[in-house]
């Protein structure tokens, strides 16, 4: 029982969608942490450190759930783009 074209195109799609929102979990929280930390609470709005890493948190934990979200989103509207075509044949 092999993989026919079109289910190996929509393995690799979907392959590719886990990959980037992984790779997008772990960099865009952080990074906002980081810099959020630095340059808004810190630099812009001159919170003390212990102030600003509270705040930078709260930033960091809704990237994640904006992240999530989106996920879910593109995951789907591509399993129902899938099952419709499947349907069709």
């Amino acid at each position: 029982m092999g993989l026919t074209p079109r289910n190996e195109s929509s393995l690799a799609s979907t392959l590719r969608t886990l990959l980037f929102f992984t790779a997008l979990m772990i960099m865009l929280p952080i990074g906002l942490y980081f810099s959020s930390k630095a340059y808004i609470f810190e630099g812009t709005f001159g919170m003390s450190s212990s102030d600003s890493y509270f705040y930078a948190a709260i930033v960091a934990v809704i990237a994640v759930h904006v992240v999530l979200a989106l996920f879910v989103y593109v995951a789907w509207n591509e399993g129902s783009r899938q099952w419709q075509e499947g349907k069709q044949d």
